[in-house]
């Protein structure tokens, strides 16, 4: 997009004076080489790069997260026999992490989406685990961003809970600051405060009826509930049962980009 092609290449050879002596005077030249207009080296069509087309990168977007919850559902679903090894919700989330970053660096997605991971405090301060950021250029603007949660099933997390060693001192103030309300009304709040470009999307890792499968909710309208009710795990996986459709990662990212300035827009996705 923007890239100045070369001009053809001309022809190396005519100004050696070994094949000079070859040339034929213009006016015994046939009539049909004389009609024939200049054509463009084949060296100079090779060097020519496909111009990327608009919003190409939500493909390979939807690619990248389909290839991490393929590899997160791997150890989700995975049973030992002996039952001595059960993947923790912390390296549930790593591998599904690790596997996206992995993948869109290979596809050099960073200058259409940026991946912001939360470190430990602003998980608990702002409920979440990281953001995508769709990116606008040249400016490298935010367009709208993703603010993901993930829910793990709740044997997964309590058994985390009952291991984890002693929080460190800004663990312990980041909790203290956050008691007034649940992760799941922090992420509302944080998403809120951005605006409705701002979608907050629930991971499921595991349901109740299916846990061997990822699923989300994506909205940016979850302020509506804000003092209506209380938002918890809950509620947001209520929205699963008056569901008739779940879009794939690909759809969730084509209704966004389609959407109006502002429109709520609220999505089932099941991503594995």
């Amino acid at each position: 997009m923007g890239e100045k092609f070369s001009k053809p290449i001309s022809n190396p050879l005519r100004n050696f004076s070994f094949f000079s002596s070859f040339k034929c005077s213009r006016s015994r030249q046939p009539s049909f080489y004389r009609n024939m207009s200049p054509q463009p080296s084949i060296f100079a069509t090779l060097r020519r790069r496909d111009v990327p087309r608009p919003n190409e990168f939500i493909h390979l977007f939807s690619d990248c997260i389909s290839a991490a919850s393929a590899r997160a559902q791997e150890y989700l679903s995975f049973k030992d026999p002996e039952d001595k090894f059960c993947p923790s919700p912390e390296v549930l989330t790593q591998v599904f992490l690790m596997t996206y970053i992995a993948r869109s660096v290979d596809v050099n997605l960073q200058d259409d989406l940026n991946c912001t991971v939360m470190t430990p405090e602003q998980r608990i301060l702002l409920g979440a685990d990281w953001v995508w950021a769709v990116l606008e250029r040249p400016t490298k603007n935010p367009k709208f961003q993703i603010v993901v949660q993930v829910l793990h099933l709740p044997e997964r997390e309590e058994a985390e809970n009952v291991s984890r060693e002693t929080c460190s001192e800004s663990i312990q103030m980041a909790q203290m600051e956050s008691s007034n309300e649940n992760v799941h009304e922090r992420m509302v709040n944080f998403c809120t405060s951005i605006g409705k470009d701002c979608y907050a999307l629930f991971l499921f890792f595991g349901k109740k009826k299916d846990k061997a499968n990822i699923y989300g909710v994506l909205s940016n309208n979850f302020e509506a509930a804000t003092g209506k009710c209380k938002i918890d795990r809950a509620l947001i996986e209520n929205f699963f049962k008056g569901s008739r459709y779940l879009h794939t990662p690909l759809g969730m990212m084509q209704a966004i980009m389609t959407r109006n300035r502002g429109e709520p827009i609220t999505l089932m996705i099941k991503f594995s």
